[in-house]
């Protein structure tokens, strides 16, 4: 009887061992997709800022453009009427 106790005892603390290290790898696993959800927040907010710049970019360069041609013409119409 003695020995079956603790065989049950033991039994006992090894599928309570399995279950911890079962809540454990749990844990792991939602700390893990937690990172991921916030990794992906982070890096659409850094898409949305690349894409701010883009469009800023553009918007100054055809300005830029602009401002060369009026420049130019300007240059080429004073050339003509002197």
């Amino acid at each position: 009887m003695k020995k079956e106790r603790k065989d049950w005892m033991r039994l006992y603390h090894k599928t309570l061992k399995g279950i911890e290290i079962m809540i454990d790898m749990q844990r792991m696993v939602k700390d893990i997709k937690r990172m991921a959800e916030e990794s992906n927040t982070t890096i659409i907010e850094i898409e949305g800022s690349i894409l701010m710049v883009s469009t800023n970019n553009r918007v100054t360069n055809a300005m830029n453009i602009t401002q060369i041609s009026e420049d130019l013409r300007y240059l080429v119409q004073s050339n003509i009427d002197k």
